[in-house]
C-alpha cells in the first residue's frame, strides 16, 4: 500500500514538473494560469490531468484540437512516480525521504529543461539544493549536507577556473601565431568557459545527497553516461556538439543513491 501511495504521488507531482518543464524556460508563471492546450489554449478539464491515463485515453492527442500530446507528458509523470517507488523501497515514506525525493525530481526537470533548451533555471537549481540539504534524518546530518554542499561548489568553481584558464590560454597561443599587423592590438581569441555555474550547483546538490566518497563516484559514472553521446556529437555542427551535461549528473547520483550500499561495501574492500 506505501509503495503504491509513493508511485501516486510521484506521478502527480510529475504532472505539475511537465508544466514547469514547459512554462519556466518561457518566464511563465507555473500556478496562475491553468492547464491548457498549449496549441490552441483550451483550458484542460480535470479528467485531462490525470497522470499517465488521461495521455491513453486520448490516445496522445488533445481532445479540443486533436493535436498530438508529446511523449514527454507520460514519460516525466512515469519516471517521476518511479523515482519516488525506489526511494520509498528503500527507505519507506518519510518527511526526510519525501524532500530527498523532491531534490530528484527537481533535478529531472533541470535536466529536462537542460536537454531541451540548453539552460539551467537558477530556480529550480536552488530547490534542488535546498531539498537535499535538508533531506537528513538529524540536525547532524542537514549540517553535514550543507558542509558537503560547499565542499563540491568550492571544487567545482577551482576545477572550472583551472579549465577556462587553460583552454583560453591555448586559444590564446593559437591567436598569437595567426597575428598581423591589423590585430596585433585586439584580442582575437575568446574566453572559454569549461563549464557551467549550473554544473556547479548539481555538484553541490550531489553532495549534499551523497557525501564525499560517493559524490566522487557519480560525477566518474557521468562521464562514463555522457561519453558515447560525446562521441557521436563529435562529427556534427559546434552548436550540436554541446552536449547538455546535467541529465548525465542527475542520472548518476540517481543510481549511486540507490546503490549506495554495495557501492561504498566495494570501495572499503578495495581500498
Amino acid at each position: 500500500m506505501e509503495l503504491t501511495l509513493a508511485f501516486i504521488l510521484g506521478t502527480l507531482i510529475g504532472s505539475f514538473l511537465n508544466v514547469v518543464i514547459l512554462r519556466l524556460p518561457k518566464d511563465e508563471s507555473v500556478i496562475f494560469v491553468s492547464s491548457h492546450c498549449p496549441t490552441c489554449n483550451t483550458p484542460l478539464k480535470p479528467w485531462h490531468n490525470i497522470p499517465i491515463f488521461s495521455w491513453i485515453f486520448l490516445k496522445g492527442k488533445c481532445s479540443f484540437c486533436n493535436t498530438k500530446i508529446s511523449l514527454q507528458y507520460p514519460l516525466i509523470e512515469l519516471i517521476s512516480g518511479l523515482i519516488f517507488l525506489a526511494l520509498c523501497a528503500k527507505f519507506s515514506l518519510s518527511f526526510a525521504s519525501l524532500l530527498i525525493g523532491f531534490s530528484f525530481l527537481t533535478l529531472l526537470a533541470l535536466s529536462m529543461i537542460d536537454f531541451k533548451y540548453k539552460m539551467i533555471p537558477d530556480s529550480l537549481n536552488l530547490l534542488a539544493l535546498v531539498f537535499a540539504i535538508f533531506g537528513a534524518w538529524s540536525l547532524g546530518g542537514v549540517l553535514l549536507n550543507f558542509q558537503n554542499a560547499l565542499l563540491f561548489a568550492g571544487g567545482f568553481t577551482l576545477l572550472r577556473f583551472a579549465l577556462s584558464y587553460m583552454m583560453t590560454s591555448s586559444a590564446h597561443r593559437h591567436a598569437k601565431k595567426t597575428v598581423t599587423s591589423w590585430s596585433k592590438n585586439y584580442h582575437t581569441y575568446p574566453f572559454i568557459e569549461a563549464m557551467g555555474e549550473g554544473d556547479i550547483m548539481v555538484a553541490a546538490t550531489m553532495g549534499a545527497l551523497l557525501g564525499i566518497k560517493l559524490t566522487l563516484v557519480a560525477i566518474f559514472l557521468s562521464a562514463l553516461l555522457a561519453l558515447p553521446v560525446t562521441l557521436l556529437m563529435m562529427n556534427r555542427s559546434k552548436e550540436d556538439q554541446r552536449v547538455p551535461f546535467v541529465p548525465f549528473l542527475a542520472l548518476a547520483t540517481f543510481i549511486v543513491y540507490i546503490f549506495d550500499s554495495p557501492i561504498l561495501s566495494y570501495i572499503e574492500a578495495n581500498y
